[in-house]
Protein backbone atom coordinates (compact mmCIF):
# COMPACT_ATOMS: atom_id res chain seq x y z
CA UNK A 1 0.00 0.00 0.00
CA UNK A 2 1.29 3.46 -0.90
CA UNK A 3 2.36 5.87 1.86
CA UNK A 4 1.13 8.86 -0.17
CA UNK A 5 -1.40 11.19 1.39
CA UNK A 6 -2.88 11.81 -2.07
CA UNK A 7 -2.66 9.47 -5.03
CA UNK A 8 -3.75 9.94 -8.64
CA UNK A 9 -3.74 6.45 -10.12
CA UNK A 10 -3.90 6.36 -13.96
CA UNK A 11 -6.53 9.08 -14.00
CA UNK A 12 -8.23 10.01 -17.28
CA UNK A 13 -10.81 12.77 -17.57
CA UNK A 14 -12.76 13.55 -20.74
CA UNK A 15 -15.40 16.20 -21.37
CA UNK A 16 -18.17 15.79 -23.98
CA UNK A 17 -18.31 18.38 -26.74
CA UNK A 18 -21.62 19.30 -28.34
CA UNK A 19 -21.92 19.47 -32.09
CA UNK A 20 -21.72 22.95 -33.59
CA UNK A 21 -21.76 24.59 -36.99
CA UNK A 22 -18.11 23.75 -37.64
CA UNK A 23 -17.51 20.71 -35.46
CA UNK A 24 -19.16 17.40 -34.82
CA UNK A 25 -19.96 16.03 -31.38
CA UNK A 26 -17.10 14.31 -29.60
CA UNK A 27 -14.98 14.53 -26.47
CA UNK A 28 -11.97 16.46 -25.22
CA UNK A 29 -9.45 14.57 -23.12
CA UNK A 30 -8.16 16.87 -20.37
CA UNK A 31 -6.11 14.27 -18.47
CA UNK A 32 -4.77 11.00 -19.85
CA UNK A 33 -3.50 8.18 -17.62
CA UNK A 34 -2.07 10.66 -15.11
CA UNK A 35 -0.27 9.19 -12.11
CA UNK A 36 1.03 11.34 -9.25
CA UNK A 37 1.59 10.99 -5.51
CA UNK A 38 1.67 13.64 -2.78
CA UNK A 39 3.45 12.90 0.50
CA UNK A 40 1.96 13.74 3.91
CA UNK A 41 2.78 17.33 4.91
CA UNK A 42 4.32 18.08 1.52
CA UNK A 43 4.07 21.34 -0.40
CA UNK A 44 3.63 20.13 -4.00
CA UNK A 45 3.33 22.61 -6.85
CA UNK A 46 1.84 21.65 -10.23
CA UNK A 47 2.91 23.75 -13.21
CA UNK A 48 2.08 23.40 -16.88
CA UNK A 49 0.99 25.23 -20.03
CA UNK A 50 -2.44 26.77 -20.37
CA UNK A 51 -5.18 24.22 -20.94
CA UNK A 52 -3.16 21.19 -19.79
CA UNK A 53 -5.68 20.14 -17.11
CA UNK A 54 -4.16 21.61 -13.93
CA UNK A 55 -7.46 22.93 -12.60
CA UNK A 56 -9.21 19.72 -13.66
CA UNK A 57 -6.74 17.79 -11.53
CA UNK A 58 -7.59 19.99 -8.53
CA UNK A 59 -11.34 19.63 -9.14
CA UNK A 60 -10.95 15.85 -9.07
CA UNK A 61 -9.04 15.98 -5.80
CA UNK A 62 -11.60 18.37 -4.31
CA UNK A 63 -14.43 16.02 -5.21
CA UNK A 64 -16.03 18.58 -7.54
CA UNK A 65 -15.72 16.19 -10.49
CA UNK A 66 -15.33 12.45 -11.08
CA UNK A 67 -12.61 10.84 -13.21
CA UNK A 68 -13.65 9.10 -16.42
CA UNK A 69 -11.29 6.28 -15.50
CA UNK A 70 -8.68 5.66 -12.82
CA UNK A 71 -8.85 6.64 -9.15
CA UNK A 72 -8.14 9.65 -6.94
CA UNK A 73 -7.25 8.48 -3.43
CA UNK A 74 -6.88 10.34 -0.12
CA UNK A 75 -5.39 8.23 2.67
CA UNK A 76 -6.02 5.19 0.49
CA UNK A 77 -9.77 5.89 0.10
CA UNK A 78 -11.37 6.93 -3.21
CA UNK A 79 -12.61 10.51 -3.43
CA UNK A 80 -16.35 10.45 -4.09
CA UNK A 81 -17.22 14.09 -3.38
CA UNK A 82 -16.27 17.19 -1.38
CA UNK A 83 -15.19 16.66 2.22
CA UNK A 84 -14.05 18.59 5.28
CA UNK A 85 -10.65 16.92 5.03
CA UNK A 86 -9.94 19.12 1.96
CA UNK A 87 -10.04 22.92 1.85
CA UNK A 88 -10.01 24.84 -1.43
CA UNK A 89 -8.68 28.35 -2.11
CA UNK A 90 -9.71 29.61 -5.54
CA UNK A 91 -8.22 32.35 -7.71
CA UNK A 92 -11.36 34.42 -7.08
CA UNK A 93 -11.78 35.19 -3.40
CA UNK A 94 -15.44 34.03 -3.25
CA UNK A 95 -16.09 35.99 -0.05
CA UNK A 96 -19.65 36.71 1.07
CA UNK A 97 -20.00 40.50 0.66
CA UNK A 98 -22.57 40.86 3.46
CA UNK A 99 -20.24 39.25 6.01
CA UNK A 100 -17.22 40.76 7.71
CA UNK A 101 -13.79 39.16 7.51
CA UNK A 102 -14.54 37.35 10.78
CA UNK A 103 -17.95 36.27 9.48
CA UNK A 104 -16.42 34.83 6.32
CA UNK A 105 -13.83 32.87 8.28
CA UNK A 106 -16.57 31.58 10.60
CA UNK A 107 -18.72 30.35 7.71
CA UNK A 108 -17.12 26.91 7.42
CA UNK A 109 -17.06 26.51 11.20
CA UNK A 110 -20.79 27.20 11.37
CA UNK A 111 -21.42 24.53 8.72
CA UNK A 112 -19.29 22.14 10.74
CA UNK A 113 -21.36 22.83 13.91
CA UNK A 114 -18.54 24.29 16.01
CA UNK A 115 -19.91 25.95 19.21
CA UNK A 116 -20.01 29.76 19.25
CA UNK A 117 -17.29 30.31 21.87
CA UNK A 118 -14.86 27.92 20.20
CA UNK A 119 -15.74 29.39 16.82
CA UNK A 120 -14.83 32.93 17.93
CA UNK A 121 -11.49 31.69 19.25
CA UNK A 122 -10.66 29.85 16.02
CA UNK A 123 -11.63 32.84 13.89
CA UNK A 124 -9.39 35.17 15.89
CA UNK A 125 -6.50 32.68 15.75
CA UNK A 126 -6.62 32.22 11.98
CA UNK A 127 -7.03 35.92 11.24
CA UNK A 128 -3.92 36.50 13.35
CA UNK A 129 -2.20 33.67 11.47
CA UNK A 130 -2.68 35.47 8.14
CA UNK A 131 -1.83 38.89 9.59
CA UNK A 132 -5.37 40.33 9.68
CA UNK A 133 -6.06 40.41 13.42
CA UNK A 134 -6.95 44.10 13.27
CA UNK A 135 -9.37 43.74 10.33
CA UNK A 136 -11.89 41.26 11.74
CA UNK A 137 -14.86 43.65 11.42
CA UNK A 138 -14.03 44.93 7.94
CA UNK A 139 -16.27 43.99 5.01
CA UNK A 140 -14.76 42.66 1.75
CA UNK A 141 -15.22 45.98 -0.07
CA UNK A 142 -13.06 47.60 2.62
CA UNK A 143 -10.14 45.21 2.02
CA UNK A 144 -7.42 45.16 -0.63
CA UNK A 145 -7.02 42.24 -3.01
CA UNK A 146 -4.22 40.74 -0.94
CA UNK A 147 -6.28 41.05 2.25
CA UNK A 148 -9.26 39.34 0.62
CA UNK A 149 -7.07 36.42 -0.39
CA UNK A 150 -5.73 36.17 3.16
CA UNK A 151 -9.31 35.98 4.45
CA UNK A 152 -9.99 33.18 1.94
CA UNK A 153 -6.91 31.29 3.16
CA UNK A 154 -7.92 31.79 6.80
CA UNK A 155 -11.42 30.52 6.01
CA UNK A 156 -10.01 27.34 4.46
CA UNK A 157 -7.59 26.76 7.35
CA UNK A 158 -10.09 27.48 10.12
CA UNK A 159 -11.99 24.20 9.94
CA UNK A 160 -8.65 22.35 9.99
CA UNK A 161 -8.56 20.35 6.73
CA UNK A 162 -5.77 17.84 6.25
CA UNK A 163 -5.14 19.02 2.69
CA UNK A 164 -5.19 22.55 1.31
CA UNK A 165 -5.89 22.87 -2.42
CA UNK A 166 -4.91 26.18 -4.02
CA UNK A 167 -5.83 27.03 -7.61
CA UNK A 168 -3.62 29.97 -8.68
CA UNK A 169 -4.67 32.01 -5.64
CA UNK A 170 -2.19 34.86 -6.25
CA UNK A 171 -2.58 35.22 -10.03
CA UNK A 172 -4.68 38.40 -9.89
CA UNK A 173 -2.42 40.24 -7.42
CA UNK A 174 0.36 42.74 -8.11
CA UNK A 175 3.96 41.52 -7.92
CA UNK A 176 4.77 43.00 -4.49
CA UNK A 177 1.60 41.63 -2.86
CA UNK A 178 2.14 38.26 -4.51
CA UNK A 179 5.70 37.97 -3.15
CA UNK A 180 4.48 38.96 0.31
CA UNK A 181 1.71 36.36 0.29
CA UNK A 182 4.10 33.68 -0.93
CA UNK A 183 6.26 34.35 2.13
CA UNK A 184 3.12 34.30 4.29
CA UNK A 185 1.98 30.99 2.82
CA UNK A 186 5.36 29.33 3.41
CA UNK A 187 5.24 30.50 7.02
CA UNK A 188 1.67 29.14 7.46
CA UNK A 189 2.64 25.81 5.91
CA UNK A 190 5.66 25.48 8.21
CA UNK A 191 3.48 26.40 11.20
CA UNK A 192 0.56 24.05 10.44
CA UNK A 193 2.25 21.14 8.63
CA UNK A 194 -0.63 20.89 6.15
CA UNK A 195 -0.38 18.98 2.90
CA UNK A 196 -0.65 21.61 0.16
CA UNK A 197 -1.29 21.09 -3.55
CA UNK A 198 -0.72 24.39 -5.34
CA UNK A 199 -1.54 25.12 -9.00
CA UNK A 200 0.33 27.88 -10.86
CA UNK A 201 1.47 29.12 -14.27
CA UNK A 202 4.50 30.85 -12.80
CA UNK A 203 7.85 29.07 -12.80
CA UNK A 204 9.36 31.42 -10.20
CA UNK A 205 6.37 30.89 -7.92
CA UNK A 206 6.61 27.12 -8.36
CA UNK A 207 10.32 27.05 -7.46
CA UNK A 208 9.92 29.35 -4.46
CA UNK A 209 6.95 27.55 -2.88
CA UNK A 210 7.35 23.90 -3.72
CA UNK A 211 9.31 21.12 -2.09
CA UNK A 212 8.63 19.33 -5.36
CA UNK A 213 7.33 20.65 -8.67
CA UNK A 214 5.28 18.40 -10.97
CA UNK A 215 5.62 19.53 -14.61
CA UNK A 216 2.67 18.67 -16.85
CA UNK A 217 2.55 18.14 -20.60
CA UNK A 218 0.23 20.00 -22.95
CA UNK A 219 -3.27 18.59 -23.36
CA UNK A 220 -4.04 15.80 -22.78
CA UNK A 221 -2.31 16.36 -19.46
CA UNK A 222 0.21 13.90 -18.09
CA UNK A 223 3.05 14.27 -15.61
CA UNK A 224 6.21 14.87 -17.62
CA UNK A 225 8.61 14.98 -14.68
CA UNK A 226 8.67 15.73 -10.95
CA UNK A 227 11.53 18.00 -9.82
CA UNK A 228 12.93 17.97 -6.28
CA UNK A 229 13.57 21.56 -5.16
CA UNK A 230 16.62 21.89 -2.92
CA UNK A 231 16.34 25.42 -1.52
CA UNK A 232 16.13 24.53 2.16
CA UNK A 233 14.48 26.98 4.56
CA UNK A 234 13.22 29.96 2.54
CA UNK A 235 13.29 32.25 5.57
CA UNK A 236 16.93 31.45 6.38
CA UNK A 237 18.25 33.21 3.26
CA UNK A 238 18.05 36.95 2.64
CA UNK A 239 16.98 36.62 -0.99
CA UNK A 240 16.58 33.01 -2.05
CA UNK A 241 15.22 34.09 -5.47
CA UNK A 242 18.68 35.42 -6.39
CA UNK A 243 20.55 32.26 -5.42
CA UNK A 244 22.30 29.97 -7.90
CA UNK A 245 20.10 27.05 -6.82
CA UNK A 246 16.94 29.04 -7.57
CA UNK A 247 18.20 29.97 -11.05
CA UNK A 248 19.18 26.36 -11.71
CA UNK A 249 15.73 25.01 -10.84
CA UNK A 250 13.99 27.75 -12.80
CA UNK A 251 16.02 26.94 -15.92
CA UNK A 252 15.44 23.20 -15.43
CA UNK A 253 11.66 23.63 -15.29
CA UNK A 254 11.55 26.06 -18.20
CA UNK A 255 13.53 23.61 -20.33
CA UNK A 256 10.89 20.96 -19.61
CA UNK A 257 8.01 23.36 -20.26
CA UNK A 258 9.25 25.09 -23.40
CA UNK A 259 8.15 22.47 -25.94
CA UNK A 260 4.88 21.90 -24.07
CA UNK A 261 4.01 25.59 -24.19
CA UNK A 262 4.66 25.66 -27.94
CA UNK A 263 2.50 22.58 -28.44
CA UNK A 264 -0.32 24.13 -26.41
CA UNK A 265 -0.15 27.36 -28.42
CA UNK A 266 -0.26 25.44 -31.70
CA UNK A 267 -3.30 23.49 -30.52
CA UNK A 268 -5.14 26.69 -29.59
CA UNK A 269 -4.38 28.43 -32.91
CA UNK A 270 -7.41 28.34 -35.28
CA UNK A 271 -6.95 26.35 -38.50
CA UNK A 272 -5.99 28.23 -41.64
CA UNK A 273 -8.81 29.18 -44.00
CA UNK A 274 -9.08 26.95 -47.08
CA UNK A 275 -7.75 28.27 -50.37
CA UNK A 276 -9.17 27.76 -53.86
CA UNK A 277 -6.86 27.28 -56.81
CA UNK A 278 -3.41 28.60 -56.17
CA UNK A 279 -2.05 29.31 -52.64
CA UNK A 280 -2.92 32.70 -51.20
CA UNK A 281 -6.29 32.97 -52.97
CA UNK A 282 -9.31 33.11 -50.68
CA UNK A 283 -12.65 31.62 -51.83
CA UNK A 284 -14.09 35.13 -52.26
CA UNK A 285 -11.17 36.20 -54.46
CA UNK A 286 -11.65 33.12 -56.61
CA UNK A 287 -15.37 33.85 -57.09
CA UNK A 288 -14.62 37.43 -58.11
CA UNK A 289 -12.00 36.24 -60.58
CA UNK A 290 -14.52 33.86 -62.18
CA UNK A 291 -17.13 36.61 -62.62
CA UNK A 292 -14.68 39.08 -64.25
CA UNK A 293 -14.70 39.03 -68.10
CA UNK A 294 -11.53 38.24 -69.96
CA UNK A 295 -9.41 41.33 -70.84
CA UNK A 296 -9.68 42.83 -74.33
CA UNK A 297 -5.91 42.90 -74.74
CA UNK A 298 -3.36 40.43 -73.43
CA UNK A 299 -1.62 41.66 -70.31
CA UNK A 300 -4.26 44.28 -69.50
CA UNK A 301 -7.10 43.58 -67.08
CA UNK A 302 -10.64 44.40 -68.13
CA UNK A 303 -12.14 47.24 -66.14
CA UNK A 304 -15.77 46.36 -65.49
CA UNK A 305 -16.47 49.34 -63.25
CA UNK A 306 -19.04 51.79 -64.70
CA UNK A 307 -17.71 55.25 -65.61
CA UNK A 308 -19.26 58.55 -64.54
CA UNK A 309 -22.71 59.19 -66.02
CA UNK A 310 -22.98 61.83 -68.74
CA UNK A 311 -24.88 64.92 -67.52
CA UNK A 312 -28.29 65.51 -69.04
CA UNK A 313 -29.71 69.03 -69.33
CA UNK A 314 -33.48 68.70 -68.87
CA UNK A 315 -34.16 72.00 -70.66
CA UNK A 316 -32.07 71.27 -73.75
CA UNK A 317 -32.00 68.28 -76.11
CA UNK A 318 -28.89 66.18 -75.62
CA UNK A 319 -25.95 67.14 -77.79
CA UNK A 320 -23.84 64.66 -79.65
CA UNK A 321 -20.61 63.86 -77.88
CA UNK A 322 -17.59 65.79 -79.10
CA UNK A 323 -14.42 64.02 -80.21
CA UNK A 324 -12.35 62.66 -77.34
CA UNK A 325 -9.52 65.08 -78.02
CA UNK A 326 -11.81 68.01 -77.40
CA UNK A 327 -12.70 67.16 -73.82
CA UNK A 328 -11.34 69.26 -71.01
CA UNK A 329 -10.96 68.40 -67.35
CA UNK A 330 -14.44 69.81 -66.58
CA UNK A 331 -16.13 73.02 -65.63
CA UNK A 332 -15.05 75.03 -62.63
CA UNK A 333 -18.56 75.62 -61.33
CA UNK A 334 -19.17 72.02 -60.27
CA UNK A 335 -15.62 71.05 -59.28
CA UNK A 336 -14.81 69.30 -62.55
CA UNK A 337 -17.64 66.75 -62.36
CA UNK A 338 -19.41 67.83 -65.61
CA UNK A 339 -17.41 67.18 -68.80
CA UNK A 340 -17.01 70.25 -71.04
CA UNK A 341 -16.61 70.26 -74.82
CA UNK A 342 -14.10 72.84 -76.02
CA UNK A 343 -15.49 73.16 -79.55
CA UNK A 344 -19.02 73.73 -78.29
CA UNK A 345 -17.83 76.47 -75.93
CA UNK A 346 -15.97 78.19 -78.78
CA UNK A 347 -19.04 77.93 -80.98
CA UNK A 348 -21.21 79.67 -78.39
CA UNK A 349 -18.62 82.42 -77.98
CA UNK A 350 -18.55 83.36 -81.76
CA UNK A 351 -20.69 86.34 -82.93
CA UNK A 352 -24.06 85.52 -84.47
CA UNK A 353 -23.13 87.16 -87.77
CA UNK A 354 -20.09 84.98 -88.13
CA UNK A 355 -22.13 81.85 -87.54
CA UNK A 356 -24.70 82.99 -90.15
CA UNK A 357 -21.97 83.65 -92.69
CA UNK A 358 -20.46 80.24 -92.07
CA UNK A 359 -23.85 78.66 -92.57
CA UNK A 360 -24.33 80.53 -95.87
CA UNK A 361 -20.90 79.50 -97.13
CA UNK A 362 -21.57 75.91 -96.12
Amino acid sequence: MSDDKVRFDRVTKTFPVRAGRRASAGAVTALDQLTLGVRPGEFLVVVGPSGCGKSTLLDLLGGLSRPTSGEVLVDGRPVTGPGLDRGIVFQQYALLPWRTAAGNVAFGLEAKGVPRAERAELVAHHLDLVGLGGFAERYPHELSGGMKQRVAIARSLAYDPDILLMDEPFAALDAQTRDSLQDELVRIWQHTGKTIVFITHGIDEAVYLGQRVAVMTSRPGRIKQVIEIGLGDRGATEDVRSSDAFRHHRHEIWTLLRDEVRAAQSAERPPARPTVGRPGRTPWRALLDRSTPAPDHPGRSADTRPGPAEPVDVGQPPRAAAPEAGRSAGTAGDGGRTPAVADADADRAAPAATRTEEARVG
